[in-house]
């Protein structure tokens, strides 16, 4: 997808990316590198970047790494610093790393650190990153900043208030700079990404079942991100849900609420091993890439 497009676009440029070690950051590394571009990436395991880094070498691709606890401001500080003195500049930001929690409110009453760390990840360390990277890109009067957001966003999905309330935060911190840097050439991307099959669903063994991107094609999406430099991406499910959220609340509520209702809460999905039940696997049709 994309492949001569991406090429003559990233050929050459200096890639951020977070979360490269696994996932989709580390497919987008892959498919980067193959296209010419340098990627940097950031996780906090360096055997985990270093065996990217190596895959990358193989194919003659050139990758450098960084480990970085994102949680850590000063961390970032340090990281950024390091990176812009070793490699002059960065053309593009891909805010991919992140943590996911999927509990409802009954089971989150005594674990507000529930709340607390998906901010410091999914939120204040990819406002770091971007204040970091900032006054390079606006001297530069260059910059892309792809933003990994989810669909949640859009749709509201029970059970992530957490997850989805940090995604939803970084999402209005990037629409409101976006007015403020267009004039400099520095553009913001939001991918609101549906249900990708990665380590970080894993635990949830009813996923398994259900449908979801490949790493692949969401790396696919981030490339059409690059290329076409679009203010958001998002699913036809993802639309559909902002629309009737925005037209009918009540009806987008009444859905969400029946699919709270048939899929189990944290502990069960969690331990469950059997495929889902009739119901269940209706509602995951109807809502495909929606996580539940």
């Amino acid at each position: 997808m994309y492949k001569s497009t991406l090429s003559r676009v990233v050929k050459n440029k200096n890639i951020i990316i977070t979360g490269g070690s696994s996932g989709i950051g580390e497919s987008t590394a892959y498919m980067l590198a193959a296209a010419g571009a340098h990627v940097i990436l950031i996780a906090r395991s360096m055997d985990k970047l270093q065996q990217v880094q190596a895959k990358i070498s193989a194919f003659s691709g050139k990758a450098s790494v960084y480990s970085c606890d994102l949680t850590d401001t000063k961390a970032i500080e340090k990281t950024v610093r390091k990176i812009l003195k070793e490699h002059k500049h960065v053309d593009i930001l891909v805010n991919n790393a992140g943590r996911s929690i999927r509990r409802s409110i009954n089971e989150s009453l005594d674990r507000f650190h529930d709340f607390e760390r998906t901010m410091d990840i999914n939120y204040f360390g990819a406002v770091k990153l971007v204040l970091e990277l900032m006054p390079s890109m606006l001297k530069r009067k260059k910059g892309h900043i792809i933003n990994i957001s989810s669909i949640g966003v859009l749709a509201n999905t029970p059970r992530f208030s957490a997850y989805v309330a940090s995604k939803a935060a970084l999402d209005a911190f990037s629409r409101c700079i976006a007015a403020e840097v267009k004039g400099k050439k520095v553009n913001l991307t939001s991918i609101y990404m549906p249900l990708v099959r990665t380590p970080m669903i894993a635990p949830t063994k009813m996923y398994n079942y259900m449908p979801a991107l490949s790493p692949q094609e969401a790396a696919d999406l981030v490339a059409k991100a690059i290329i076409e430099k679009p203010v958001s991406i998002s699913s036809n499910m993802g639309r559909f849900a902002s629309a009737t959220y925005a037209l009918v609340p009540k009806f987008n509520l009444g859905i969400q609420s029946l699919g709270f209702r048939l899929f189990p809460d944290f502990k069960s999905a969690k331990r469950k091993k059997s495929k889902p039940n009739i119901l269940q696997r209706a509602f995951a049709r109807i809502l495909p890439g929606e996580p539940h």
